[in-house]
């Protein structure tokens, strides 16, 4: 059963991320066993639903359902309404809210656009949460694409109150497809999920959310750079060498330019070594 999870989890980190949905569908409808865990453990593109008191959108996710329901993190309401939905504590709402407000800032500076949610719950010792962002494309009939990036952070404070342990694991999922007459269609995506750790000093200079902050900006940097490099790098490579930027006749007459070079080095060397020395 375990391997058959670790064979399941790699085909669906394989597969077009804005087919998640379906492909996993699919593949619980062939291993229903499996079906509690995969729904656990691979993540999905994000929801984005509105807050009917506040007017303001926010992502749907399991860290912020009860049931059927979805808290908003601007009003802190269920919809539907639930009586006894789960809620964090006062202190941990009022983090809650300053977080949304700056993560909201954060996403307006970087991405120009989309949605951002931040939902925060109780652990013993200290809390956890998570931090969503979902930029969508601009509905262009010629590119469409998305970027869902979904950070999970567990805070364990230390007894003295002066310092904290952050784990943080990242997952970012992105595609691309363009559409043009030139080079037809292209689709491009993937995923990367990615892990860090480290003790930070908790002040009023330095308090929760701008550690967190902080470690959601450099992972967000590192995994931009790596897709870059990896998914966007690559397929530039491949089509570099599928694909010659050159017309046909120029092609050849550089391949008989440099052959003929090539020959006429070669019978100089052939001449030079042939004659007797002196």
């Amino acid at each position: 059963m375990e391997q058959q999870l670790d064979c399941a989890l790699d085909l669906m980190r394989r597969l077009p991320p804005q087919h998640i949905e379906r492909n996993l569908s699919d593949l619980v409808d062939l291993v229903p066993a499996l079906c509690e865990d995969l729904l656990s453990s691979v993540d999905q593109p994000l929801k984005i639903a509105r807050d009917k008191n506040t007017g303001r959108d926010y992502l749907l996710c399991d860290y912020n359902r009860d049931g059927d329901s979805y808290r908003s993190p601007w009003s802190n309401v269920y919809d539907p309404a639930l009586e006894d939905g789960a809620m964090p504590s006062e202190r941990l709402r009022k983090l809650e809210l300053e977080a949304n407000h700056a993560f909201d800032q954060y996403r307006d500076m970087y991405f120009e656009g989309g949605v951002s949610s931040v939902y925060l719950w109780d652990l013993e010792p200290g809390f956890a949460g998570v931090i969503l962002i979902k930029k969508a494309g601009d509905g262009s009939k010629k590119i469409k694409g998305c970027w869902d990036s979904i950070h999970v952070v567990e805070v364990i404070e230390k007894s003295s109150g002066r310092s904290a342990h952050y784990k943080l694991t990242s997952t970012a999922m992105l595609w691309l497809q363009t559409n043009k007459l030139g080079s037809g269609t292209m689709n491009l995506g993937g995923s990367l999920t990615r892990q860090s750790e480290q003790d930070n000093t908790v002040s009023e200079a330095s308090p929760h959310i701008a550690n967190i902050g902080r470690m959601v900006e450099d992972m967000e940097n590192k995994i931009r750079n790596t897709l870059n490099e990896i998914y966007f790098g690559k397929t530039k490579d491949i089509v570099n060498g599928l694909r010659s930027v050159q017309s046909l006749p120029d092609q050849k007459q550089k391949d008989a330019l440099r052959n003929s070079i090539k020959e006429a080095l070669i019978i100089r060397q052939a001449r030079t070594t042939s004659q007797p020395s002196e």
